[in-house]
């Protein structure tokens, strides 16, 4: 009888043209349980880190502190498409051999900060009801409003210039919910010149890299899971508890004790078992999620 898989994090670094949901079918079957979900999508096209929580972790994955997100990508100026991305029609084709690599520079460093961005009409925004992106593959136009997203940094690197076309590589550092390929479109509208997205790899989602990360043909070799404490004690702070509290703490009681932050903070025995999540409530500290089996 094989052994059941503990709770945990699998980090994988995702391979272009499988869907989030493909990753999920395929880990559920390593892993051999059902009990598997996703914190975030990436499109078929991405590459890079993708976190499934296993079993008891899925309902961790909601709580994770994952704000802050990390991607390596190829902006092509001169070419707008459907999609915002190498895999829609193009829509505009303008020369952008006579942009200077100081406009490109000054064109990203202005999307730097706190922006309102208009998300691509095919992302996973539900409009009524439906994805965008089935309504536009439907023959609709969608048009989305525009959110705030925070862009901690884009380092922009050396343009390669094809002819009328010149390929951009960029790292950014950004919130939850930044859409890179509007990035890639707002940059190329800046410019005048129109723009998409060619190569997208996430780097980093929170806490979690790319050394972390594992092949879907490497974990089939040797499946990998981070336990459900190392990834609490990776995303939030931490609070170790007495016996007495830890026994609270198993029936989701209130605590009577400081944790040293506002919280969500992940408390843990003195065994070092992590137990739940709790939140400070004045003196109290009070439950947020409880995680014991």
């Amino acid at each position: 009888m094989s052994t059941p898989t503990p709770p945990g994090l699998v980090v994988v670094d995702k391979p272009a043209g499988m869907t989030s949901h493909d990753v999920v079918a395929r880990v559920r079957r390593l892993a051999g349980t059902r009990k598997v979900g996703h914190a975030g999508t990436l499109d078929p096209m991405a590459t890079g880190v993708l976190l499934l929580g296993v079993n008891r972790a899925t309902r961790l994955l909601g709580h994770l502190m994952l704000t802050e997100k990390a991607y390596d990508a190829v902006v092509r100026l001169g070419m707008a498409t459907t999609t915002d991305d190498a895999e829609g029609e193009p829509t505009s084709e303008v020369s952008a051999a006579g942009v200077t690599d100081d406009r490109i520079h000054e064109a990203f460093a202005a999307l730097v900060g706190d922006i309102e961005q208009v998300p691509s009409s095919v992302s996973a925004i539900k409009v009524d009801g439906q994805r965008a992106y089935a309504r536009v593959r439907a023959g609709e136009s969608v048009e989305l409003k525009a959110r705030p997203v925070t862009v901690h940094a884009i380092e922009v690197g050396e343009p390669v210039r094809h002819g009328d076309l010149v390929d951009v590589p960029v790292s950014v550092r950004c919130s939850s919910g930044t859409y890179i390929r509007a990035l890639a479109r707002d940059v190329g509208a800046a410019l005048g010149v129109g723009g998409h997205l060619t190569v997208l790899r996430r780097t980093a989602v929170g806490p979690f890299g790319l050394d972390d990360a594992h092949t879907l043909d490497e974990l089939a070799d040797d499946f990998r899971v981070v336990p459900i404490a190392d990834v609490a004690r990776r995303s939030f702070p931490s609070h170790t508890l007495g016996d007495e509290d830890a026994a609270s703490v198993r029936v989701g009681r209130k605590l009577a004790v400081d944790l040293g932050a506002t919280g969500p903070v992940a408390v843990f025995d003195p065994a070092g078992e992590f137990l739940a999540l709790y939140e400070q409530r004045g003196v109290t500290a009070a439950p947020v999620a409880v995680f014991t089996s």
